[in-house]
């Protein structure tokens, strides 16, 4: 949990720093208000933010709850993970899919934009470590590449990976095309390509029916949500930008968290 806590402060660093071009390593911590740097003892995840009644010492301008957003939920969900998982390095991994995945959903909420540190690095760093963690966990669970696979000689290893390009390429592909087609036909851009680059990158982590099902869920969920958004808020459907980065985030940690228990359930009624 200690770890989710730091890894959430660094994360909190790299929503505001990533998107305005700024290295995430120098300066250290200041406030975006008044630009003051931040001494150790203002800056311990958490409890700071109730210590400084939610303010900066300096100028007293308010600290966003986004900060203290981040750290507890980065938290928690590490606590979850190695709870059920154990200190194992699928646990390793997912923690590392759940940071990136909290870190594009308040970056795409905050600024509307998915840095590609976390889509494309978190994609390259998924390919990597299916070698040695299998995509889908248990054989039971295998995937789509494990089925065409069975008979070819490779081992489990080269499964994994074929599971993990496949799963960051073929999801990412049809959103790009769909993105594609719809600006064809409205001749305005529908979606950007952060988005595509994020499925890619959950795809990776989580195999082709894992990235399916994240689509999925953010898909509809984003409809739904953001339609009564639109309505309760009167603002312009044609002109309001949804930060659907948000719900594809929300959608991967849902699915990286329950998503085999669900394809089980949804496999076990057919």
């Amino acid at each position: 949990m200690v770890a989710g806590l730091l890894i959430g402060s660094f994360l909190n660093v790299c929503i505001y720093r990533l998107p305005r071009d700024l290295s995430v390593v120098r300066p250290r911590s200041f406030c975006p208000a008044c630009e003051h740097g931040i001494a150790w003892y203002d800056n311990i995840p958490v409890l700071s933010y109730f210590l400084l009644r939610r303010r900066c010492r300096h100028c007293g301008q308010p600290i966003p709850g986004r900060y203290l957003a981040v750290e507890a939920l980065t938290a928690l969900l590490f606590f979850a993970i190695v709870n059920a998982l154990g200190p194992t390095a699928g646990a390793v991994k997912l923690c590392l899919l759940i940071a990136l995945l909290v870190g594009l959903t308040f970056s795409d909420l905050e600024e509307r934009i998915l840095p590609d540190e976390f889509t494309l690095g978190g994609t390259a760093v998924g390919i990597a470590l299916a070698w040695f963690v299998p995509v889908d966990g248990r054989p039971e669970d295998y995937g789509i590449a494990h089925a065409l696979l069975w008979n070819s000689g490779w081992n489990e290893s080269w499964v994994s990976v074929a599971e993990s390009v496949g799963g960051a390429a073929l999801p990412a592909g049809f959103l790009w095309l769909g993105g594609l087609l719809f600006q064809k036909l409205r001749h305005r851009e529908g979606l950007g390509l952060g988005d595509v680059k994020m499925v890619a990158m959950v795809g990776a982590f989580l195999g082709l029916r894992g990235a399916l099902l994240t689509l999925i869920m953010g898909s509809v969920a984003g409809s739904v949500i953001g339609l009564i958004y639109i309505r309760a808020t009167r603002k312009d459907a044609s002109t309001y930008q949804l930060p659907f980065g948000t719900f594809l985030g929300c959608a991967g940690i849902f699915v990286a968290l329950a998503g085999q228990q669900v394809i089980r359930w949804y496999a076990g009624l057919f």
